[in-house]
C-alpha cells in the first residue's frame, strides 16, 4: 500500500467528521515568541518590535515518490506601545504549509496595560482571519473514485478571537495566559464539515542573574493544550555579556532542542534545532527541524542628550 495513498486516507477521517482538531502553529523560539501566542502582550517592552520566524519541521518526511510533506511555517509579527490608548497594539502574519494543506492568516490585537505589584499588566484582545486551502487532486486516493478527491483546490475563510493577560515584572520575571480561537469557527471545506479548535497557552520564566553578572540564567515553561491533549516545552537558557546566548528545550514525547544566538544592537539574530525524539525520528523518517529567528526592536526610550546651560556670569 502507498505511503501517500495511507496519508490520503487520515486526512480524510481526520476532516471528515463535524469537528476538526486544528492544532496551531509550533515554534522553539517561544521566549521571543510571546506576540504569537497571546495578545496581552502588545506593546509590554518600551520598543518597536518585529519577529520573523521560518520553521522547517521533520525535514526529510517525504513520501515514497519522494515528495516532500513535512510542515513549513513561517512568521511574522510586529508590535509597538502607544501611550494615547494606554497600551500597544499589534499586527501577525503567518503561513503553515503541511503538503496539500496550506493556511495563511492575519490577526490584529490590542493590549490594555496597568502597573500592578510593581510591574506592568497586559489584558488584550485579538481578531484574526485564516484562509485555509487544501489541494484534493494532490492526494492519491486509496479508492480512485472517491469523489471528495477527485477535485482541485477548495478553501474557506475563517475568522475567529483570542484573549490574553500577560505580566511583567521589571524585565526580571514574566507569566502570561492566553486562548485562542475562542469561537471555534466552522464552515464547509470539501464534502466535511470543518471548525478550528480552542487553544490556551501558559508561560512562565525567570531571569536571575548569576554571580558573575556577565551570564544570566534562564528558565522558562510553556504549556499548550487544545483541552484534549497538552504539551510542554521546559526550556533553560544562559546569556553572556547580553549578546551571546545557547539553551536547551525539552519537549516530552517529541524533541530536545538546542538554541543559539547573537544580539547585535537592537537586532538578535537566533537560530534552534530539534532533535526529533518521537517514533518519526527512531524509525529515520525525519532528520529534525530547523527554525531560524530575525528580530529587531526600534526602542523608544532612548537617553535624551542632556543641555548643558552655562551662566557667562560664572565662567
Amino acid at each position: 500500500m502507498q505511503i501517500k495513498g495511507i496519508l490520503a486516507g487520515i486526512f480524510i477521517l481526520a476532516v471528515s467528521g463535524m469537528a476538526y482538531s486544528q492544532q496551531e502553529a509550533q515554534f522553539s523560539h517561544n521566549m521571543f515568541n510571546n506576540m504569537g501566542i497571546n495578545p496581552g502582550f502588545a506593546g509590554m517592552r518600551e520598543a518597536i518590535c518585529a519577529t520573523g520566524l521560518a520553521r522547517q519541521q521533520w525535514v526529510g518526511f517525504r513520501d515514497e515518490e519522494g515528495n516532500r510533506l513535512n510542515p513549513e511555517t513561517y512568521s511574522f509579527n510586529v508590535d509597538a506601545p502607544i501611550r494615547l490608548i494606554r497600551g500597544g497594539v499589534a499586527l501577525g502574519f503567518i503561513q503553515d504549509q503541511l503538503g496539500p494543506e496550506t493556511n495563511v492568516g492575519v490577526k490584529i490585537g490590542y493590549a490594555y496595560h496597568a502597573r500592578l505589584a510593581g510591574g506592568v499588566l497586559g489584558i488584550g484582545a485579538q481578531i484574526g482571519f485564516l484562509d485555509k486551502r487544501i489541494d484534493f487532486a494532490a492526494l492519491n486516493p486509496l479508492d480512485p473514485g472517491d469523489p471528495v478527491l477527485t477535485g482541485g483546490e477548495e478553501s474557506i475563510i475563517f475568522m475567529d478571537f483570542a484573549l490574553g493577560a500577560f505580566y511583567m515584572l521589571d524585565e526580571l520575571a514574566w507569566a502570561g495566559l492566553s486562548a485562542t480561537q475562542l469561537r471555534q469557527a466552522g464552515g464547509g471545506l470539501g464534502d466535511s464539515d470543518f471548525s478550528l479548535k480552542r487553544h490556551v497557552y501558559a508561560t512562565a520564566g525567570y531571569h536571575y542573574i548569576m554571580s558573575n553578572p556577565s551570564y544570566v540564567l534562564s528558565p522558562s515553561v510553556l504549556v499548550k493544550t487544545d483541552l484534549s491533549s497538552i504539551q510542554i516545552d521546559l526550556n533553560t537558557m544562559v546569556t553572556y555579556n547580553k549578546r551571546f546566548w545557547g539553551g536547551v528545550t525539552y519537549r516530552p514525547q517529541d524533541a530536545v532542542v538546542v538554541m543559539l544566538g547573537v544580539s547585535l544592537d537592537q537586532i538578535r539574530f537566533g537560530y534552534s534545532y530539534d532533535i526529533t525524539t518521537s517514533p518519526l525520528g527512531s524509525m529515520g523518517r525525519s532528520y529534525g527541524t530547523h527554525e531560524i529567528m530575525i528580530q529587531y526592536c526600534f526602542d523608544l526610550s532612548l537617553d535624551r542628550i542632556q543641555e548643558v546651560q552655562r551662566n557667562i556670569r560664572f565662567l
